[in-house]
């Protein structure tokens, strides 16, 4: 029995074809191979008067210390807010403003490693700029 020569152009491309899943196993996959979903954290809280009762319309500010970007909402008929999808690598300032009240501003930390953190802010008067 005769052995045929097969061309090496034939042979290249079987080659190429029989290596193409190897490839594909090599890549990575799209999805996330740990099998943890990426860390976030959120902060929330209600804006509270200086009785304890809640501010519906009020202002709260959030501002990334590490790029100075501000994010703001407008506190719920129960004076609740949030923010989702934060970073636990970056400090944050959170405060709120409502008419002619404001609160002390509050420092969430990196080194707060909880993923729901609760601030509550109480409005004061603003203080009246020296004429």
């Amino acid at each position: 029995m005769a052995l045929r020569r097969v061309p090496s152009r034939l042979l290249i491309l079987i080659t190429a074809a029989l290596s193409l899943p190897c490839f594909a196993q090599i890549q990575p996959s799209v999805q996330d191979q740990s099998g943890v979903t990426p860390r976030t954290r959120s902060i929330e809280g209600s804006v509270l008067d200086k009785s304890g009762a809640p501010v519906a319309g009020a202002i709260v500010l959030l501002k990334n210390t590490k790029t100075l970007q501000v994010r703001s909402f407008i506190a719920q008929q129960d004076g609740k807010y949030h923010f989702y999808g934060l970073s636990p690598d970056i400090n944050y300032q959170v405060r709120a403003e409502s008419r002619d009240m404001t609160s002390p501003t509050k420092q969430i930390s990196v080194f707060d490693s909880h993923s729901k953190i609760t601030v509550n802010l109480k409005l004061k008067k603003k203080r009246k700029p020296n004429a």
